[in-house]
């Protein structure tokens, strides 16, 4: 029995808009509807300041749609709409600027950033709080990284955030983190194709409307580069400080500094570089070696003024554990990786930081 628009219809109108309270059809919000043999495709079209409460939509209706005889791939895109209004030329008086607000409930609030991508960044992160929370510390990690949100996998970490009033979002946790990532509202290969409007809704509602508790540190895992993401932060938020990881490398370094550049335009204080992948020691001989060069990060922080916290080395144990749900500060404590991570840990918290 081939698969009809019929059929596909009549299940989405199973699906109940939260906002309006009618079934996803009937309030216009299926856009570009195919069916090409066993494939459904289509666009849910959402403002972007319901982005979470439509995640929980779109999951309701893939279930709805593989749960038809002759289903075998479902396709579904949030993406925001406007109408374009014509120009209002009438002088308004300027609204009263809101600055950045710290985060309910949350001392500090440490942004990890880099300049480019595979530097090891969100490694680092997720090291950095399972390390913090080791220490005694109570943390929260906020997976920002939008395009490629891997703190869930790293913390190992699965299911989809609860929402009992459809406004707050109860975060998950694992490790002695509490975790919100929007790698927790989407399939794990499932592609974000989100505007820069969207981008800032999001991050907004994982920033102020997730219950994060009383927490002694908030870990903001960026997304690489300069971007919308890192200046949303920056102006919604107050954060205490951003660390820069980095390789040795000088490709690495030299996008880096712009983002330490794009810190400092937003008055964000820079906390200290990080030098990810420093050095290999061969597992067989011993042998030290720099593979992505020696001390550029080092030489770059005392050019700047800044402190160089930590020097991670490349090895496999930091790779391996990351992949298996469990970062190396918990599934190998003793090890000199993870030593790494609790020193930079304490390195933090001495600063007041954290």
């Amino acid at each position: 029995m081939s698969l009809t628009r019929e059929a596909v219809l009549a299940a989405l109108k199973t699906v109940t808009d939260p906002l309006s309270g009618q079934d996803i059809v009937a309030a216009g919000l299926v856009r570009a509807l195919a069916i090409e043999g066993g494939a459904v495709r289509f666009v849910i079209e959402i403002d972007p300041r319901t982005a979470p409460q439509m995640q929980a939509v779109q999951a309701e209706a893939e279930d709805r749609l593989r749960a038809l005889p002759g289903v075998e791939k479902v396709s579904i895109v949030l993406t925001a709409h406007s109408d374009k209004a014509p120009p209002d030329l009438k002088p308004r008086p300027k609204a009263a600027r809101q600055g950045p607000e710290p985060i309910p409930g949350v001392k500090h609030l440490i942004a990890v950033a880099s300049g480019k991508g595979g530097v090891g960044k969100s490694t680092v992160a997720a090291n950095l709080a399972t390390a913090l929370a080791a220490e005694g510390r109570k943390v929260g990690l906020l997976d920002a990284d939008v395009y490629g949100p891997s703190q869930p996998r790293m913390l190992g970490v699965s299911g989809r955030p609860a929402s009992p009033d459809g406004k707050t979002i109860l975060p998950l946790r694992n490790h002695g983190v509490t975790l919100m990532s929007l790698g927790l509202l989407t399939n794990e290969d499932e592609a974000v194709v989100w505007r820069g409007p969207m981008l800032m809704g999001a991050l907004q509602q994982m920033l102020f409307q997730v219950q994060w508790g009383a927490l002694d540190v908030l870990i903001v895992d960026l997304p690489p580069g300069t971007g919308d993401v890192q200046m949303t932060l920056a102006q919604k938020a107050r954060v205490d400080g951003a660390v820069i990881v980095s390789t040795p490398q000088d490709i690495a370094l030299i996008d880096a500094r712009k983002g330490i550049d794009m810190f400092k335009k937003l008055n964000v204080p820079i906390l200290g570089l990080i030098e990810n992948m420093s050095v290999h020691v061969c597992s067989t001989c011993g042998a030290r070696e720099h593979i992505f060069g020696d001390g550029g990060v080092k030489a770059e922080a005392a050019k700047m003024g800044v402190p160089l916290l930590a020097e991670i080395p490349l090895h496999l144990s930091i790779r391996t554990a990351g992949d298996g749900g469990a970062p190396v500060v918990v599934s190998a404590a003793d090890s000199p990786q993870a030593q790494a991570f609790r020193d930079l840990a304490r390195t933090l918290m001495s600063a007041g930081k954290a």
